[in-house]
């Protein structure tokens, strides 16, 4: 197909997508925030009448201690719990479907998810498989969550992936090695618990990677065609604090008030994006991550600052926006001097916390695949400031070669 007629394609998609966006509504948890905030929103959960809690999380969570206390909350006012910790990284059909299993068997009736992206993730399509005695094929895509799901609570330990409030979650096919996105208003959360407590422990190439998460969510939904006068807000507003503290928790991780601080710019980033959605830079690194594996945040902390120089020219007024909000120009000079600037800032942040420029595991010869997969996934559903064709995804991922 011509590209004139695929983008005359993605609008008229766009378009739909945003009548869609309107009519569907999606809450937004009740927040709990500041150190210890976790076990404050474990009596609130009772007080909502959980009775039988599925915790979602993963094995390593469980050996540092994070989960004991946490359970010792729930039992203490009469909440019975059963603990999954079988999530892995980019979690699996087969590992949620163990989750489900777990949830059915022992009549669980509500689900604490309890880490980073991949158990907020799964405990999300978990939550909802089981009320919709659904298989998680039968999820993937949008809008496919007929029946509310078990009520979701979250207690996010890394500041990145703002899940704890979004209305998606992303299984990973292995079959296919690809992420694909299960996307309802009925999976944000009832509650979520920042508590940054649980976050000074983080070592600094993860705190690193996922605060990378977290500026890419709030650059993207503020680029975004989608982007309103409170998404913008929002976006800004965590744009401005991941750049006030991301290299004070990776060069000092029991920095409190600075953990808090990601911790609020990951939450802000998720409400922006949920509602204004993301572009390129996440389409991409959804397929370097089904491919190679690589970490979500890391793939979006190295692909951004190319996606930004594509992006310049169409995206200068907002650009420049964000380099004011960070205190990087003055309204004196020009959109496309403030742009570039801000997207000069980007760089340095990354290689200040230690991001690579280059993807090591990245291959030529699967340049094309990702691309055309990439934009695929981008095609009538992230409102892009700039369409991007084949020859120009590839050019960027060969910037990314080794």
């Amino acid at each position: 197909m011509p590209d004139t007629l695929k983008l005359l394609l993605h609008n008229l998609q766009l378009l739909v997508l945003k009548i869609v966006m309107k009519l569907v509504s999606a809450g937004q948890p009740l927040l709990f925030s500041g150190p210890g905030s976790s076990l404050r929103m474990c009596r609130a959960m009772a007080d909502l009448g959980a009775r039988k809690v599925l915790i979602v999380t993963d094995a390593v969570l469980v050996k540092l201690g994070l989960i004991g206390p946490l359970r010792e909350a729930l039992e203490a006012h009469g909440v019975a719990c059963t603990v999954y910790d079988g999530v892995e990284p980019d979690p699996t059909h087969r590992q949620i479907e163990a989750g489900v299993a777990l949830a059915r068997r022992d009549g669980c009736d509500a689900v604490l998810a309890v880490g980073g992206g991949s158990p907020m993730d799964a405990a999300k399509i978990i939550a909802a498989c089981v009320a919709n005695t659904a298989a998680v094929s039968d999820l993937v895509g949008n809008f496919k969550v007929k029946l509310a799901p078990l009520p979701i609570y979250a207690i996010p330990t890394t500041a990145g992936t703002g899940s704890e409030v979004t209305v998606v979650a992303v299984v990973t096919d292995t079959a296919a090695q690809a992420k694909t996105p299960v996307v309802d208003g009925k999976l944000v959360p009832l509650m979520a618990a920042l508590d940054a407590a649980l976050m000074t422990g983080l070592p600094p190439h993860i705190s690193a990677a996922t605060g990378m998460d977290a500026l890419t969510h709030a650059v993207e939904s503020y680029l975004s065609r989608f982007a309103n006068d409170s998404t913008m807000r929002l976006s800004l507003a965590a744009a401005k604090l991941v750049f006030a503290n991301l290299a004070r928790v990776c060069e000092h991780g029991e920095d409190l008030e600075a953990r808090q601080a990601m911790a609020m710019a990951s939450t802000y980033a998720g409400l922006a994006f949920s509602r204004a959605s993301v572009g390129y830079v996440h389409a991409i690194a959804h397929n370097l991550g089904g491919i190679y594996h690589t970490p979500h945040g890391l793939a979006n902390a190295i692909v951004l600052p190319h996606i930004l120089d594509f992006s310049r020219d169409a995206a200068a007024a907002r650009l420049a926006d964000l380099a004011l909000a960070i205190g990087a120009g003055t309204r004196s000079e020009s959109a496309a001097v403030l742009a570039e600037r801000f997207i000069a800032k980007v760089r340095e942040l990354a290689l200040r916390i230690g991001i690579p420029e280059k993807l090591d595991t990245l291959r030529a010869a699967d340049v094309p695949l990702i691309a055309r997969r990439a934009l695929d996934e981008a095609q009538g559903f992230y409102p892009v400031p700039r369409f991007m064709n084949q020859s120009e995804c590839e050019a960027v991922l060969r910037k990314l070669l080794p």
